[in-house]
């Protein structure tokens, strides 16, 4: 997600953080070139001017060019103003007492409105508890009905529609039709079309009278870049829109219509489209996007999703028999499924920070499948007791996996890899320091399954691993080694 955005503004950042001190000269044209990524990432020119003249005049008036880490500060400065521009610190909804709240979604046909009413509807049920009702109102686009229904019967929401009346009368007769169900929350999916047009707005317009919505939604494409940005800005011309539902952005390479719609609209984004999955309408929240942008990860999110997958108490465990050696392929399985649910490993990686400039390309999405597949070939016993797993076993395992007895070999030379390092850990104490921290939280199961993650998603060795956190104990090692050579001399 936004990898053409994101790389050049990290790799300017870098240089400009190697220089130390600026002067005003390098400084003007590191950002000369962040102006320049910003207008390739199809980021608005209006947008990318404004931003760059902020940032330039803080950036005088802080005196950043006297600071030591002045790419830093200026890193900062980009994120504030970033997360300024794009935050709206109002509600997305207000829900009235005594009658079913409304929300419309308008939208571009193709933008991905029928999909996102589902997902709304789900997102208001499960997280604000809500009993939602969603209106089929789109009668332009042949089977837009039949999909909506479909929606709401897979994730149990009901669904409204009667054939042959207007869209503005089947909305209202909606508003009944929720008291009778005791819905609070009535969603209209609305029709759209290629381009915006009388036809379009008038439509709109007679659905808005009818039934006074509390709340008007736009769904956009974030994959059309600025196409997206001038249809929104359109909408905003002829109806009162309360907040924008970009869609697509998992596949938005470029981050233009993110960065620029709110700016250019005036109208607050409220929900991000991720994916195809139910869960993955999102909550815009701008500093964890600006954050993913100028290469400083969003840990937040990345533990929001492993809360939603991870069984705290089933952690706490997992966490228990590494403290005291017993961490078997068994637990390796349990965790290689919770990263499984939490998403892609590129996207998981998206969110850590400080990943290398083309990690996230290495990622070899197969390979936690096949991992998997060779776990799940195994009996239960093998996995709680891999010490028994002979040649005989090995081709049985790599036969019902469909993989080779090397890949057999190979994982489980990785979790002996993960075996040792344990045991380092816990001679160095600090798995008993990790545990006091976590256990109270995630239960204590993340810092395995982010070594996990990043040993999945980068063939990464366990001794590549090992040397990453165990730095602290070889300071230790070369210490220890300096002070008996210093003994050896005196002896001598």
């Amino acid at each position: 997600m936004f990898e053409s955005l994101s790389q050049p503004l990290t790799k300017i950042f870098s240089g400009l953080s190697r220089r130390g001190r600026l002067s005003e000269q390098n400084m003007e044209e590191g950002l000369g070139e962040v102006r320049a990524a910003l207008l390739e990432a199809d980021v608005h020119f209006r947008v990318a001017k404004d931003l760059i003249e902020r940032v330039k005049t803080k950036a005088l008036g802080e005196k950043v060019l006297e600071s030591v880490s002045a790419g830093q500060m200026l890193v900062k400065l980009f994120h504030d103003e970033l997360v300024e521009m794009m935050t709206d610190a109002g509600e997305p909804f207000v829900f009235e007492r005594g009658r079913p709240t409304v929300i419309l979604l308008a939208g571009l046909q193709g933008a991905g409105k029928t999909t996102t009413a589902s997902k709304l509807a789900v997102h208001l049920r499960d997280d604000r508890h809500r009993k939602p009702l969603l209106v089929a109102a789109d009668i332009q686009r042949p089977a837009a009905v039949e999909q909506l229904k479909q929606l709401g019967q897979a994730q149990d929401v009901p669904v409204f529609h009667e054939a042959g009346l207007p869209p503005e009368a089947l909305a209202e007769r909606a508003l009944a039709e929720a008291g009778r169900l005791g819905c609070d929350t009535v969603i209209v999916d609305t029709a759209g079309r290629l381009h915006i047009d009388d036809d379009l707005m008038d439509e709109l317009q007679r659905i808005v009278e009818r039934v006074r919505p509390d709340t008007t939604l736009l769904v956009c494409d974030a994959m059309t870049g600025q196409d997206a940005v001038r249809s929104a800005g359109a909408f905003k011309e002829r109806l009162a829109l309360d907040g924008l539902i970009l869609t697509k952005l998992d596949g938005d390479s470029r981050g233009g219509a993110a960065l620029s719609v709110r700016h250019v609209t005036g109208a607050p984004v409220r929900f991000v489209g991720v994916g195809e999955k139910v869960g993955d309408l999102q909550p815009f929240h701008a500093d964890r996007l600006v954050g993913r942008i100028l290469g400083m990860g969003d840990v937040v999110s990345l533990v929001e999703k492993a809360q939603d997958v991870i069984d705290e108490k089933a952690a706490e465990q997992q966490m228990e028999r590494m403290l005291s050696d017993q961490f078997t392929l068994e637990d390796m399985l349990g965790q290689l499924k919770a990263v499984r649910k939490m998403g892609s490993m590129k996207d998981l990686m998206g969110h850590l920070p400080g990943m290398p400039e083309g990690a996230a390309e290495q990622v070899d999405e197969k390979q936690v499948d096949r991992s998997q597949a060779v776990l799940l070939s195994m009996t239960p016993a093998e996995r709680k007791r891999p010490g028994v797993i002979d040649l005989s076993r090995k081709r049985r395992i790599a036969k019902g996996s469909g993989t080779s007895v090397k890949a057999v070999d190979g994982l489980l030379k990785q979790f002996s890899g993960m075996q040792k390092m344990m045991k380092q850990l816990q001679k160095g104490g600090l798995m008993s320091r990790l545990a006091s921290k976590l256990m109270p939280g995630m239960g204590g199961g993340m810092p395995d399954m982010s070594e996990m993650m990043a040993e999945q998603a980068t063939g990464g060795s366990p001794a590549e691993v090992r040397r990453t956190v165990s730095t602290d104990q070889r300071r230790k090692s070369r210490k220890a080694e300096r002070q008996r050579k210093r003994k050896q001399r005196r002896r001598r």
